[in-house]
Order: structure tokens, then C-alpha cells, then sequence
């Protein structure tokens, strides 16, 4: 068995695996750089983007978007669990204050395909306030090319 698939409850990891070959394509397809080294099987490319030793987040196309991936320094940094992530709408990740400003930002994504240089204060589900800086923001699409959220990496964040 492999870490990946140990790590994460069973019906969870056929969905990361997918998510993350979407997360990993869309990425490259929009910015022309690749977010780890690409090689092998889809499984293993899930556990070298769950190991990485920067965030990767993602959500999905909702009306209210729930996020939908992340990875283990992300599920470290936002003190949830995969289920709990699962879970969580993403403008929760922002302070209800700073929610117009990340409204904007998805925006411009969601137009021009991909954002980078993005610096902005996010919260734990603790409650925990950290500013995130140089972060890029990316459309995501299935293997079908259909529209399946935005993602966002960032290797640099400080606790508040």
C-alpha cells in the first residue's frame, strides 16, 4: 500500500489522485511551469504533490465553491484534516473582512486564467492568522477540458 493511499481514508484517495492530475495539468497548461517533477503513474505523481514542501490548495465550481484539495503542508497550515477540508467552503479560509478583496482576485483568475504575485491574510479553522505572499492562483479543468475550480500554491506564509 502506499503512503498516499494509507494516509488518506479509502474513499478519499481515488478522488486526490484525480484532482491532482488536474490541479498538476491545469497548472502547466496555464503558466508553462510544472508544480513538481512530472513521471510515473498518476498515484505517484498524487503522493510527490501531497509531499511537497509548499501549499497547494484547491475548490471546486459551487455557487458557494467548498474546497476540494490539499495538500499535507496546506491540511498543516489551515489545522484541518482531508475530511474536514472536504468540508469547508473556501471563503472561510479569508476573514469575513478580507473576503472582498480574495472575491477580487478569483475574479481575475477566472479571466485572465491564472494570477501570480498574490499576497493576502488567511485563517486557520483554529482561527489562526497567517499572510500568504507570492502566491499564484490558477483555473482548473477536468481531463475532459470542463471548467472544475481554481487552485492556488504559495511556498511563503507568516503567522500573524
Amino acid at each position: 500500500m502506499s503512503t498516499f493511499s494509507a494516509e488518506l481514508p479509502a474513499d478519499l484517495w481515488p478522488r486526490w489522485i484525480a484532482r491532482s492530475a488536474a490541479l498538476l495539468n491545469s497548472h502547466r497548461d496555464l503558466t508553462g511551469r510544472e508544480l513538481i517533477a512530472r513521471g510515473g503513474s498518476a498515484e505517484e505523481e498524487a503522493e510527490r504533490l501531497l509531499a511537497a514542501p509548499f501549499v497547494v490548495v484547491s475548490h471546486g465550481t459551487e455557487a458557494d465553491p467548498v474546497l476540494n484539495y490539499g495538500n499535507r503542508v496546506a491540511l498543516a497550515l489551515w489545522e484541518m484534516s482531508a475530511e474536514q477540508l472536504l468540508a469547508t467552503p473556501s471563503r472561510l479560509t479569508a476573514e469575513p473582512m478580507l473576503r472582498e478583496e480574495r472575491e477580487r482576485l478569483l475574479e481575475q483568475a477566472a479571466r485572465d486564467g491564472f494570477f501570480m504575485g498574490y499576497e493576502g491574510v488567511r485563517i486557520s479553522a483554529t482561527g489562526r492568522r497567517f499572510r500568504i505572499s507570492n502566491a499564484t492562483v490558477w483555473n482548473v479543468t477536468d481531463a475532459a477540458g470542463r471548467p472544475a475550480g481554481q487552485a492556488a500554491t504559495f511556498a511563503r506564509w507568516t503567522f500573524l
